[in-house]
């Protein structure tokens, strides 16, 4: 039999080395569960950039309306507001080379009547002028001096697929603002996204995960009922999410 003496070391190393075991398996563990923890730390933020832009483009539908009991009399009525109609954006700095005549309508009132009925000249024609300009100022100009034409007896229209028939105003350099304001959402949205790292205590790690978000434009004076598509100036905005990791 073994002495007691080399049982109780055996036993006191055996003790020792399973607590040491415990020990470094824990700590392995716990470490393990800090850098899995580490990994998903993370702030998200927003970062805005906004430029105010002028349109390039001006389309403008003129809609006007002849009417008559006689189809010739109301071709010629027509055919002499056309002229005015010319006549006005010439005279108003317009260049007539891109204007379009289009939408050209006859209707005819005795084929859409009950027999006995009549209210109203038979004929009635409608024409649409389609004016694109890369002077939308100069059209802007112009649309304020529409009245002009109805004291030359020019009859104007709001009906068809023209809407009102006021200037619609485009902007169509966006793409050569994109890059310059993504990269100014992202600084801002890493200006913010370090603030909270500070105010956190913690270092701001690298970028986890980015959405660019979409180009907007709106009109520059957002009042109840203003349409972005009627002003000259607008703000073309986007917003950036972004992702940034904590150490």
């Amino acid at each position: 039999m073994p002495p007691r003496s080399t049982i109780s070391d055996g036993l006191f190393m055996s003790a020792v080395m399973i607590a040491v075991g415990l020990a470094l398996g824990g700590w392995f563990i716990g470490h393990g569960f800090t850098q899995g923890r580490s990994s998903v730390r993370y702030v998200e933020v927003k970062g805005l950039a906004e430029r105010e832009v002028t349109a390039d483009l001006a389309l403008w539908p003129l809609r006007y309306v002849s009417t008559g009991n006689d189809l010739t009399v109301a071709q010629a009525g027509l055919t002499r507001s056309t002229r005015q109609v010319f006549a006005f954006l010439t005279r108003h700095g317009i260049d007539t080379t891109a204007v379009q005549l289009q939408a050209l309508e006859v209707s005819d009132a005795d084929a859409n009547r009950f027999p006995g009925e009549r209210a109203g000249p038979r004929f009635v024609i409608q024409q649409t002028v389609i004016v694109r300009s890369r002077a939308p100022d100069v059209v802007m100009a112009a649309s304020q001096r529409v009245s002009e034409l109805v004291a030359g007896g020019v009859i104007l229209s709001s009906s068809g697929e023209y809407g009102i028939g006021g200037p619609t105003f485009i902007f169509t350099r966006l793409n050569q603002l994109k890059p310059a304001m993504v990269a100014e959402a992202t600084a801002n949205a890493r200006e913010a996204a370090q603030q909270f790292a500070t105010d956190s205590r913690s270092a701001l790690g690298g970028i986890r995960q980015a959405s660019q978000g979409v180009f907007v434009i709106l009109p520059r004076d957002q009042a109840p009922g203003v349409n972005e598509s009627g002003q000259l100036q607008k703000i073309v905005r986007v917003v950036s999410t972004v992702q940034y990791i904590l150490r």
